[in-house]
């Protein structure tokens, strides 16, 4: 989205991202990956033989914002493995979000632990379908959305996101 004027709010290109995340002017940034592994690495770069746009400025933005939330919608081995094959960028996440999972990060533990596995999953399968270890004590199910954040998910967010992402959009709410 950042490539197309409309949407986008600078001037100057992702310079001026780059600026506002060294002067900690950004409170959150959510990054994928091909691959992530159980230390919180992310690979952007090649996998299974195939080669991917690459990093960008994941390698500066991940360890400048102090709330980087980790996500990949599939939950499998294939995503989530014992070490990426390359490092794109390192840091300290809050978070990882699945498909089927949210881990909390331990920064002094440099360890992922469940936090909630979502309705429809269970511990077993989230265990098999991850490729690296982690803690979990309690196993809580994720919380359903509120009416009221459905109702803003499947109206205006939809809407917004439709213009940009129509693929994902018409899987997601139709």
């Amino acid at each position: 989205m950042l490539h197309k004027r409309k949407g986008n709010p600078f001037t100057e290109g992702s310079r001026e991202l780059f600026d506002l995340a060294g002067q900690g002017r950004i409170d959150v940034f959510f990054l994928g990956g091909a691959q992530i592994d159980g230390a919180a690495n992310i690979n952007l770069v090649r996998a299974d033989g195939r080669r991917f746009p690459g990093s960008f400025g994941s390698a500066f933005m991940y360890p400048m914002v102090p709330r980087t939330i980790l996500f990949r919608e599939e939950h499998s081995k294939r995503t989530l493995v014992p070490k990426v094959e390359f490092v794109s960028a390192a840091g300290n996440p809050q978070a990882l979000l699945t498909g089927k999972a949210l881990f909390g990060w331990q920064k002094d533990r440099r360890r992922f632990r469940l936090e909630s596995v979502h309705p429809g999953h269970t511990v077993d399968e989230v265990k098999h379908d991850t490729g690296f270890d982690f803690d979990f004590s309690e196993a809580k199910t994720t919380e359903q959305p509120s009416k009221q954040e459905l109702s803003l998910l499947r109206g205006p967010v939809a809407q917004a996101i439709r213009a940009d992402y129509p693929d994902f959009a018409k899987r997601v709410w139709g």
